[in-house]
């Protein structure tokens, strides 16, 4: 498996949180609620799933990788991706202010809907530009090599079984409130 593959393998299972968190702020919006261990469990993913171990890769080893190679950091995907996460981070903190506070669920669904319209794109970008530039600028063996080196980034930072535990949780968000 290459880094890529394993980053567009990422992909599909925060695509599919993002479909439960569009289902949840239909919900919210509907005037139902859900509970907040459940919400919670979806920032812990969003938090430590997408953000320091998904994000962590591109930021730590494949972007290296890519400037090495010669792919400027500013004024290229490198930078607008960078910029992305930044912007996702801030969602991230605003929903989570929004749990924190009184303002009651319906604050919770502004940064959320942001957050699917941001991470969608996102993740069009990468599979569509990044990742085919990244294969074509580093080839095969590299990306081979580099994934192991995400397999190992991806151990320390989030520590073993929490990768699985974390598609148990997508999988349970998933069997409730995403249709058949």
């Amino acid at each position: 498996m290459t880094a890529t593959d394993d980053l567009r393998a990422e992909h599909k299972g925060i695509l599919r949180m993002l479909d439960v968190m569009r289902a949840l702020t239909t919900r919210i919006e509907a005037g139902g609620t859900i509970p907040t261990s459940e919400l919670t469990g979806i920032l812990d993913f969003l938090k430590i799933f997408t953000d320091k171990c998904h994000h962590g890769k591109g930021e730590d080893i494949l972007f290296p990788a890519l400037e090495g190679a010669g792919m400027p950091r500013e004024g290229g995907p490198i930078g607008v991706m960078l910029h992305e996460h930044a912007l996702g981070r801030e969602l991230i903190r605003d929903m989570d202010a929004a749990l924190a506070g009184n303002a009651g669920p319906r604050s919770f669904v502004a940064p959320v809907l942001d957050y699917i319209e941001l991470l969608t794109q996102h993740i069009a970008k990468e599979n569509n530009v990044l990742f085919p530039m990244a294969e074509r600028l580093l080839g095969t063996p590299a990306l081979t090599a580099m994934h192991e080196a995400f397999e190992r980034l991806e151990e320390e930072r989030i520590g073993p079984g929490r990768h699985e535990a974390f598609h148990r949780l997508l999988d349970d968000l998933a069997a409730a409130y995403l249709p058949e």
